[in-house]
């Protein structure tokens, strides 16, 4: 913290400085449990959540429903969708001096390659149609503003499996598991990500993604 901010959270009726918006991504392949973790993070960090499953757009959901692998063509305007709802949240909450929430957006997303992860963290912006300009005041933050972070549900291939059997009107079918399996590579040793466990309680889940998710921002959450 400055000194400037330091005197003015000295003073009992200044308003406390604004903190850091963050994107944080619950990712993992289907059946991984990624909405029920993000909603609990979503309790605890009183962080907007954003369901990236609905970001898709009809035709993705039209494949998947038939059992049809997405492509990269299919993933990447879906991928840079997130990305810019995120950054469009993160500006409008800056700009809004009775927002009151912690700043940033907790988002669900496979994010099962690399370059998929490098889209949303804003390092790659695939081709896609120009989007509407936003007032300066609205201006989404560059990437190093809105820095991403990444949480990784990891399990088995037979634990997955078993929890996708159970699972009733989505529309992920129990064979893409294997393609998705496929794509995935992996996100262990990139910089800011934590992996939890499949075979956790989603309360233990999040105690592990807040505490290691703090030790990598610069401000704890």
């Amino acid at each position: 913290m400055s000194s400037a901010d330091q005197l003015a959270a000295s003073s009992p009726d200044a308003p406390k400085p604004k903190r850091h918006p963050v994107l944080i991504i619950v990712m993992g392949v289907a059946g991984t449990g990624k909405t029920t973790l993000a909603r609990e993070l979503e309790r605890r960090l009183d962080m907007p959540y954003v369901e990236g499953d609905e970001l898709h757009p009809p035709a993705n959901i039209a494949k998947m429903s038939a059992g049809i692998p997405l492509t990269d063509a299919d993933r990447e305007p879906w991928l840079a969708l997130i990305r810019t709802t995120a950054e469009h949240l993160a500006a409008q909450q800056q700009a809004d001096p009775a927002f009151a929430r912690r700043p940033g957006a907790l988002v669900t997303c496979s994010a099962l390659r690399r370059y998929y992860r490098d889209i949303l963290r804003g390092l790659r912006d695939p081709a896609r149609a120009e989007s509407p300009r936003l007032p300066g005041h609205l201006a989404p933050p560059a990437p190093h503003r809105l820095p991403a972070y990444f949480v990784f549900i990891k399990g088995s291939r037979e634990l997955i499996a078993d929890r996708i059997s159970k699972r009733e009107g989505h529309y992920m079918k129990p064979g893409m598991l294997d393609s998705q399996l496929e794509t995935l590579e992996s996100p262990e040793g990139e910089e800011g990500v934590v992996v939890v466990p499949l075979d956790a309680t989603t309360e233990e889940q999040a105690d592990i993604a807040i505490r290691e998710l703090s030790k990598m921002l610069p401000e704890p959450l």
